[in-house]
């Protein structure tokens, strides 16, 4: 008996035994797991990784290696740790037709940006004319009594009575008598008679008579107690300061009168968008007086100062009014385009506002949509120039994006949703918002 082990040696030995048997069933069963544990904790797992497989058209299906799909039989197709960490959504083509989601490529194509100024129908000043006297005196009669009303150059305004003016007329006829009666000899030069009825002449023009209403006067012989002053312009009257019987004095302004027929649109343009103007420029004109037309026009001014309170200069179009249908006074608005040329753009529609970043979703192909981050500059026609982030060619979502967006946030792509407090990319100027409130819908674009 002394050659059998102790029991409790045999108990030890056995106990070993089960031990070893139970690591060697361990490390086999959970080989994997624990590999895949110590990896993600030692270093960050490669950009190739195979994460899982699934269907394209039923991403529900998920399996830890290549094979065929339990429900449809289609080859499962491999899906990165990268591509998971990205949050990429599988959208079958049922669903995708379901909520219809369509794509347009990226495009590098010419870009023209509008923006829009308030303005209003004004007179064009280089067209209007005022009626004041050179003398003082009474209006005895009044033709034009009407603010508004219209007048055709050369028609009679008023009649004036003027001792000065009608000093002045007998003066002329004075020498008019005197040149015709003299015999000076004319060798010696012109007679002191016909160079006082020269003289005379000339002072009824600077006193305000015109050369028809002088011949007029020739040809009677006798003063006109009452003078008629005729329209220097045709248009409508737009100030008028006299009644009939009243006293004028010279210099005082009667009539102000403006033709219509060429109006002018002062536009209030932002100090940023100065810089686009140009004048030449094309620019479109409405009113809504007017609704669904546009008169064309071109800037023909901008004046060299800024309004200190609004900060916006002035820019002046000019526009034919044959028709009379622009009137003073009027709002307008002025659409003002420049060319920023060739640009790579993608639709704006496409686009995802979530707080500081802007996101689109790449088709990848597959049924497989990549939220990518864009930095976005200028709107113009439905389009965002691409400053970063996308190539020409990118299949890009461009409907269907809320719903795509919310499964990508479902997906952990938690590094595209949460706010980290830095200023918005370069050329996007928009606020800063909360992630959680943020919308995950596209800004729709500039009317």
């Amino acid at each position: 008996m002394s050659g059998l082990p102790h029991p409790s040696k045999r108990r030890s030995q056995v106990t070993t035994l089960v031990a070893v048997a139970l690591a060697v069933v361990a490390t086999l069963v959970l080989r994997r797991p624990l590999v895949a544990w110590f990896t993600s904790r030692g270093e960050a797992p490669l950009a190739g990784a195979i994460d899982h497989y699934t269907c394209s058209m039923h991403p529900s299906v998920k399996q830890s290696g290549p094979g065929r799909c339990p429900i449809c039989g289609m080859v499962l197709i491999p899906v990165t740790r990268e591509q998971q960490q990205e949050g990429v959504v599988m959208i079958d083509e049922v669903r995708r037709q379901l909520i219809g989601v369509r794509t347009e490529p990226v495009i590098a194509a010419p870009m023209r940006d509008t923006f829009r100024a308030v303005g209003h129908v004004t007179y064009d000043e280089a067209s209007l004319a005022d009626v004041n006297l050179k003398v003082h005196g009474w209006i005895t009669r009044l033709y034009v009594n009407e603010t508004g009303q219209r007048v055709r150059k050369g028609q009679n305004l008023f009649t004036l009575y003027s001792p000065d003016l009608y000093t002045a007329e007998q003066d002329f006829l004075l020498g008019m008598q005197g040149a015709a009666t003299s015999v000076s000899a004319r060798e010696a030069g012109p007679p002191r008679t016909e160079l006082l009825a020269r003289a005379s002449r000339q002072r009824l023009h600077l006193l305000g008579l015109s050369d028809a209403q002088i011949d007029s006067l020739a040809r009677d012989g006798k003063p006109s107690e009452d003078v008629a002053v005729p329209s220097p312009a045709s248009g409508f009257v737009i100030e008028k300061n006299v009644v009939e019987g009243a006293s004028v004095d010279a210099g005082m302004r009667l009539y102000r009168i403006a033709a219509l027929t060429k109006v002018w649109v002062d536009a209030d343009v932002y100090e940023g968008d100065l810089a686009h103007v140009r004048v030449g420029q094309p620019a479109a004109v409405t009113v809504d007086y007017q609704p669904g037309r546009t008169y064309e026009a071109k800037v023909a001014y901008v004046y060299p100062y800024l309004d200190p309170t609004a900060r916006t200069g002035r820019v002046r179009v000019e526009l034919a009014n044959e028709d009379l249908e622009l009137r003073p006074g009027m709002y307008a608005s002025v659409a003002l385009a420049y060319e920023l040329g060739s640009r790579l753009q993608v639709p704006a529609s496409a686009v995802v506002y979530t707080g500081p970043r802007r996101l689109v979703f790449v088709d990848l192909g597959s049924g497989r949509f990549r939220p990518t981050e864009v930095h976005v500059g200028t709107e113009s026609n439905g389009m965002y120039e691409v400053l970063a982030g996308l190539a020409p060619g990118d299949l890009v979502a461009t409907s269907g994006v809320f719903l795509i967006a919310a499964e990508a946030r479902i997906r952990t792509a938690a590094r595209y949703w949460e706010t980290t407090g830095e200023p918005p990319p370069s050329g996007d100027t928009s606020a800063t918002v909360p992630a959680d409130s943020a919308p995950l819908v596209p800004r729709p674009a500039k009317p």
